[in-house]
């Protein structure tokens, strides 16, 4: 269920600008949508972890205010980054 420093540094080297780049809107969008796929997996199979649902739910709102802020800062690679995670429909 965790995230692993090796596949925290693939995606920081794939989203971010250099692999050292963790604190791009880009790279933590990507981090936190990793996060949100694996804590949503978790719950299919245990639907009563409440605990894990709060948690998953402040990172969807963390998620959200991030999105809000790339969005308007530069909208097409905002588009670009969108259609890669595939966050929306």
């Amino acid at each position: 269920m965790n995230i692993t420093s090796e596949e925290k540094k693939a995606i920081f080297e794939k989203y971010g600008k250099n692999g050292e780049d963790t604190g791009s809107t880009e790279a933590q969008i990507a981090l936190f949508t990793e996060r949100i796929n694996r804590l949503t997996d978790h719950l299919k199979s245990h639907k009563k972890d409440h605990s894990t649902r709060l948690g998953l739910l402040k990172l969807v709102g963390k998620r959200r205010r991030l999105l809000n802020y790339f969005m308007a800062k530069d909208i097409e690679a905002y588009r670009v980054l969108i259609k890669e995670l595939g966050i929306r429909k």
